[in-house]
């Protein structure tokens, strides 16, 4: 029998301001994606995926210690607790992404996998580390992730998290697909101008190289205070073949729902055959380069 998954992506505007508190930011988030989830199963998604650190802003806007106290532990502080029970009720898939407490001042940027019982099977904590442009200063906040690039193993396909600024690095991408990946999702924070051409270019490129769907998440609006531009949304799926089959709304909430045909990752890898003619061995100087570096 054919193996498709119907998944989606959420993508939403925070109603609030950052000079609001932390923890009315939180509960005005996770109650809107509260509803967009229910939306999301109401339209039979078998995997849901959310934006980056889905329950604030994007505060890496600015370098601000009390965004700390945003963070969570991973499974076990309050809001992964909250989406098992969501993946219960709704009988469905769920990756979420939050900001991650390791230990005090150990912090991550962060994707729990849920699987459609409540069950946590893991996390993807964000390996590449932007701190450029005004308005991403993500070192100030995230330590590099130090997870590797691990799939999960659902009954709806083999799932693997990239999260925004990791889109840029092809390596990642393709040890997610090594990994056996069928469905990799990105959920982002991106705004609009200096890297927008690239958001339908690089992910689709990496769905051929790797021959997996793609799902990318990017909010939309544009937050207060800091005004570092236009979240644009435009969230979309991509197939192993690099073309997207489903888009979602440039400026307004939206869930963005598809129906991945996982067959269809066999298909054109017997006629692209790039993980057969890889040449590992030959690589080796991009492993040289950075042991050269680091001496």
């Amino acid at each position: 029998m054919p193996r498709v998954t119907r998944a989606a992506l959420i993508q939403a505007s925070c109603p609030l301001s950052g000079d609001q508190p932390v923890q009315a930011i939180k509960d005005a988030m996770i109650e809107k994606h509260l509803d967009l989830i229910a939306k999301a199963a109401d339209q039979g998604a078998n995997v849901c995926c959310l934006q980056e650190v889905f329950n604030g802003l994007y505060f890496c806007a600015e370098q601000d210690t009390k965004w700390y106290a945003s963070a969570e532990p991973v499974p076990d502080g309050p809001t992964i607790k909250l989406m098992q029970e969501q993946a219960r009720k709704h009988n469905m898939v769920l990756v979420v992404p939050i900001y991650e407490q390791a230990m005090t001042g150990v912090l991550y940027n962060t994707a729990a996998v849920i699987d459609e019982t409540g069950e946590y099977l893991g996390k993807y904590r964000k390996h590449h580390i932007p701190h450029c442009h005004p308005g991403f200063w993500e070192k100030f906040y995230f330590k590099p992730g130090d997870l590797g690039y691990p799939v999960f193993q659902t009954r709806f396909g083999k799932i693997g998290v990239y999260i925004c600024y990791d889109r840029h690095f092809p390596e990642g991408a393709r040890e997610l697909g090594l990994n056996g990946a069928e469905i990799v999702f990105n959920p982002s924070a991106t705004v609009a101008g200096l890297s927008e051409y690239l958001w339908k270019l690089e992910q689709p490129a990496h769905a051929v190289a790797n021959q997996y769907f793609i799902g990318a998440i990017n909010r939309v609006g544009a937050e207060q205070p800091w005004n570092i531009g236009e979240f644009y949304g435009t969230s979309y799926f991509c197939n192993p073949r690099g073309q997207i089959v489903a888009e979602g709304a440039r400026d307004t909430d939206d869930v963005v729902v598809a129906d991945l045909d996982l067959d269809l990752i066999q298909e054109v890898r017997n006629v692209w055959q790039f993980f057969r003619d890889r040449r590992p061995e030959s690589y080796e100087q991009i492993a040289q380069h950075e042991t050269r570096q680091g001496a």
